[in-house]
């Protein structure tokens, strides 16, 4: 089971850190590394190697990525990385980088493969593929290929049209596969990769949610010391367990503000105060702000001037509560809990040098003159990951199991001007496809569905023997384990009849109804 790493580097914990080549699947290499309890870390190819070897890592997996090795500017590792005794497994571009490096041969000999590929083993008594079929089906997306292996490696698997699709070196500790064994459609993949891990890099599969309740309490009582923390209490998984990590850490010098800065959904407040304060005992302060962030947001559409205008005023909210919290007796509250998760930092431009998809009010948003020391338990999980550290610390399943919901809220799910009448009308439509989401028995099946309103669209519509134009409602629901990449989720189209024939006839101002059926990528979940 994974569990979350230090919030700051610590010797106990085992490393293995995955060079990113500008692969579509890097992230998910880094979640299989977690799956085999192993914690993973995801670093820029562009990142010197004196450096990724000062983190002293127990293994480096290469990515694939879209360049060829051989064309003018490609992504290119310093031969020093495979002559510093740390064991590397190489996975298709990565693969080819390792092999061309240390003498190998790589060219475009037309070896094209892409999608499953029959894989014949040569040497099944491999370290990695011990135990696994000499025929097997792999995942391959390439145009160059390998024609011969580097000196000191043993070729280990081929294909009908790529003679060398694995080679091992097992007294260097260097490993590679043409392959992704990180998909699922690599039938042995995980297998594979857990085999470099336990027999070729000699790792222990340690790194369990336990580990981490133990780690960060122990972190955060370090940095708070008796200062005190306050904390932004969404009502969203994310915040829920970071909150309840930190209370577990430093108890009552902890607060939770819960902003109702009116962007929420129908009934979220409610549940906030009696789920959250009951599950956990923390003290719980609410602030009424819906006028002043609606005031901050008028005739505002733009979704990342948005996300910042909400990012700063949550600040500002919490230094004038900082304020409030300060006329009791007490130590100083210096410090502001946060539920970033790792792909708000990914996305955001952060840990691997890549463009910034969206800024997060948790991660790029936050004003420059912040007066608060930031407190992320959870700045190196996925998602499914917190939710196994909420059940670590014994958070009920409606806060545990609760489908996410952006920071910034309803705000960035209007296209258009955000106002207290589109905002209602939003969470009406939001509420009844939820309620018949719950109702079908789909609440698991899915990951969440947002509902968009497309408020500067209008449509036209008979309604009532009369003529209409009124907005369309969004339906985007998906299916993802954490976010980094989606597909949306084929609901029977029983419910998605039952959603939209609800939210015409219930929502004023709305005649239509349209589903989103866009994979990410191309598409974010959020369309702001």
């Amino acid at each position: 089971m994974p569990a979350a790493p230090p919030a700051a580097p610590d010797t106990t914990t085992d490393v293995v850190l995955v060079v990113d080549f500008g692969a579509q699947y890097a992230q998910l290499i880094a979640r299989r590394v977690r799956e085999a309890r192993v914690y993973s870390e995801i670093v820029p190819s562009t990142m010197p190697v004196a450096e990724m070897l000062a983190k002293n890592p127990r293994a480096i997996i290469l990515s694939g990525g879209p360049s060829s090795v051989y064309a003018e500017g490609a992504p290119s590792l310093d031969r020093s990385l495979f002559e510093a005794g740390v064991p590397v497994f190489g996975m298709c571009y990565g693969f080819q980088l390792m092999a061309t490096t240390l003498g190998g041969t790589v060219d475009d000999n037309g070896a094209r493969e892409y999608g499953r590929t029959p894989l014949a083993v040569s040497k099944a008594g491999s370290t990695l593929f011990e135990g696994t079929p000499t025929e097997q089906s792999v995942w391959m997306s390439h145009g160059d290929a390998c024609s011969a292996a580097p000196e000191g490696f043993t070729v280990t698997a081929s294909t009908d049209v790529v003679p060398v699709a694995a080679f091992e070196n097992d007294e260097k500790k260097l490993y590679g596969v043409q392959y992704h064994p990180e998909v699922m459609h690599s039938t042995y993949g995980q297998q594979v990769l857990e085999h470099f891990l336990y027999r070729g890099a000699g790792i222990e599969p340690t790194w369990t949610t336990t580990n981490v309740v133990e780690e960060q309490i122990a972190l955060i009582r370090e940095q708070v010391g008796d200062k005190r923390a306050i904390c932004g209490l969404s009502g969203g998984v994310d915040s829920a367990v970071a909150a309840a990590l930190v209370q577990k850490a430093i108890g009552s010098q902890l607060t939770c503000v819960y902003v109702d800065h009116g962007l929420m959904r129908k009934g979220e407040t409610e549940q906030v105060e009696k789920d959250f304060v009951a599950a956990t005992g923390a003290k719980l302060k609410v602030v009424d702000a819906e006028k002043r962030f609606l005031d901050a947001l008028a005739g505002v559409s733009d979704p990342e001037e948005k996300r910042k205008i909400i990012g700063r005023e949550f600040i500002r909210v919490f230094e004038q509560a900082q304020l409030e919290i300060l006329q009791e007796d007490g130590p100083e509250v210096a410090f502001l809990v946060q539920g970033t998760l790792y792909p708000d930092v990914v996305e955001s431009g952060g840990g691997t040098g890549t463009a910034n998809i969206k800024s997060h009010h948790n991660v790029g948003g936050l004003p420059d003159d912040i007066e608060f020391q930031l407190v992320e338990p959870l700045r190196q999980l996925f998602k499914d990951e917190v939710r196994m550290v909420g059940q670590e610390l014994g958070l009920p399943e409606e806060i545990v199991q609760r489908q996410p919901f952006p920071g910034p809220g309803l705000g960035i799910r209007i296209v258009g001007d955000v106002t207290k009448e589109r905002l209602d009308l939003l969470r009406e439509a939001d509420a009844i496809a939820r309620e018949e989401l719950t109702a079908a028995g789909l609440d698991r099946d899915i990951w969440q569905c947002p509902v968009v309103l497309l408020a500067d669209v209008r449509s036209v519509g008979v309604q009532g023997d009369g003529r209409t134009y009124g907005h369309p409602i969004v339906l985007r629901p998906v299916s993802s384990e954490d976010a980094m990449t989606a597909d949306w989720s084929r609901l029977p189209y029983e419910t998605l009849a039952k959603i939209s024939t609800r939210i015409t006839n219930e929502v004023a101002d709305v005649n239509r109804v349209v589903l989103d059926v866009t994979s990410k990528p191309p598409g974010t979940i959020e369309w702001e």
